[in-house]
């Protein structure tokens, strides 16, 4: 359980250091990016854990990048500007 939990929190912590280096002008202050990717990856492990036992450390390492990046992808804000068309034009 102790090395799911350490495997989580790197994996969630890599997953979040690759998305503010890739998608700098996207995501908010890298003060709030990285613990994100950590809790997500962390509470994707305990659900993963929770729902399959123990003895699938594979698996619920996928689980915790999938709820890790979750978790991420609801900090992106749009690319551009949203055009807003006038109610007079």
């Amino acid at each position: 359980m102790l090395l799911e939990a350490l495997s989580a929190a790197i994996l969630g912590l890599a997953l979040a250091w690759a998305a503010v280096h890739r998608l700098p002008h996207r995501l908010p202050a890298r003060a709030l990016v990285l613990p994100t990717g950590v809790a997500g990856a962390l509470f994707g492990a305990f659900v993963t854990h929770t729902a399959l036992g123990a003895g699938g450390l594979l698996l619920v390492l996928l689980g915790s990048a999938a709820l890790s990046a979750a978790s991420l992808s609801l900090l992106l804000r749009p690319a551009g500007r949203l055009r807003r068309s006038s109610a007079t034009a």
